[in-house]
């Protein structure tokens, strides 16, 4: 009975790989698309990556960063039969992407605010590039913070079943998969802040 359970579990982590492979052919072609404007707008993207909150950046990285951390101890606590400690080593990574979410909705007022936002009346009258760079960093910021809803309603299912029991060290391959998941949101934002807030 053992044997199709661990097939199960491999089939289900190559789909979970596939799937992260199509999502990182996403975020490539965005991070291309930068490059290519960053090479044709270097002022630009450099007076634009100035305006940019570092603060709200750096914040963001250290909360994803701790969070990724905690989803990997989740799956080794599963593994030691620590059910309780997974509930809430998710629950904490679950908070960390509403806290990382919250700083956005901050940050994104701040920036609407100052009239920082694509079609603006202030962008219209700049230069074009940095029209380009905000209109590429709300593009890219926002489909990486839609990731973050749907990997962090995710692993709350994921925890739902931990709770109940219905995940457990034998079979654990939601969880796996649900930490994979929450990782591409981590690596996908650490090539996010060097390339806006540095503009490296």
């Amino acid at each position: 009975m053992s044997h199709p359970t661990r097939k199960d579990h491999a089939g289900a982590k190559l789909g979970m790989w596939l799937f992260l492979f199509t999502e990182l052919l996403l975020f490539g072609g965005l991070f291309l698309l930068y490059g290519t404007y960053l090479a044709r707008y270097p002022r630009e993207f450099a007076a634009a990556g100035r305006e940019m909150h570092l603060g709200f950046g750096t914040a963001n990285t250290v909360i994803l960063i701790t969070s990724s951390l905690m989803a990997a101890m989740a799956v080794t606590a599963i593994q030691r039969n620590g059910r309780r400690q997974v509930v809430y080593l998710l629950g904490g990574t679950v908070l960390c992407g509403a806290v990382f979410l919250f700083n956005k909705y901050l940050e994104w007022s701040a920036e609407i605010g100052r009239g920082i936002y694509p079609g603006s009346p202030r962008l219209a009258a700049g230069p074009p590039g940095e029209s380009v760079f905000y209109s590429l960093y709300y593009l890219t910021v926002g489909l990486h913070g839609l990731h973050v809803l749907i990997g962090g309603t995710l692993l709350t299912v994921v925890a739902a079943r931990v709770g109940r029991g219905t995940i457990h060290a034998g079979d654990f391959a939601w969880l796996e998969n649900g930490a994979l998941y929450w990782h591409l949101v981590d690596l996908v934002w650490i090539f996010i802040f060097p390339l806006y807030y540095l503009v490296l």
